[in-house]
């Protein structure tokens, strides 16, 4: 999942910054906020299926590129977050670390990761043996155990490591 923003450029939200040194409720006091402030809000979701199809870094690409075109109005000019372009025809700097040296990123990586783990929640509510919102998916002891206890779900990438060995 990527999401973009767009923000005024007078906007100062106290707080924001990388969403991975943020708790899970100041995110989502945060993603309150930018959303109030933004002027527009893109997200660009890439299907499992299609990950282990085309790979996580073109996967990654494809939805940054879905985020951007999914703002409205469109930007004039992006930031993105990282060194790889996502080949998108609208001008942009890539900014390596760039969810925690600049704000306008800072804030779409809150967005993004709010509603991503608001997917994640849904998706425990859907298959709560697997543990969902406790782990969102990522490839812990607790979620690598419930996946060679229960097997690999619709909603696993079967490319990766720790899914693979199951399918």
């Amino acid at each position: 999942m990527a999401a973009a923003v767009i923000l005024p450029a007078s906007c100062v939200i106290q707080g924001v910054k990388d969403s991975k040194a943020l708790s899970a409720r100041r995110r989502e006091q945060l993603d309150l906020a930018i959303r109030a402030e933004a002027i527009g809000v893109g997200f660009g979701v890439i299907q499992e299926e299609v990950i282990d199809a085309i790979n996580i870094l073109q996967a990654t690409m494809l939805a940054m590129r879905r985020a951007i075109d999914a703002l409205n109005p469109p930007p004039d000019f992006i930031l993105i977050d990282g060194d790889q372009s996502p080949h998108c025809s609208i001008p942009h700097r890539l900014i390596p670390s760039g969810d925690r040296l600049c704000f306008s990123i800072s804030a779409a990586s809150i967005v993004a990761k709010v509603a991503r783990d608001r997917i994640m929640q849904a998706y425990d509510l859907a298959l709560p043996q697997y543990g969902f919102s406790q782990h969102k998916g990522y490839g812990t002891s607790e979620h690598l155990t419930a996946i060679a206890r229960f097997g690999v779900s619709p909603i696993h990438r079967k490319s990766f490591k720790g899914v693979r060995e199951h399918v």
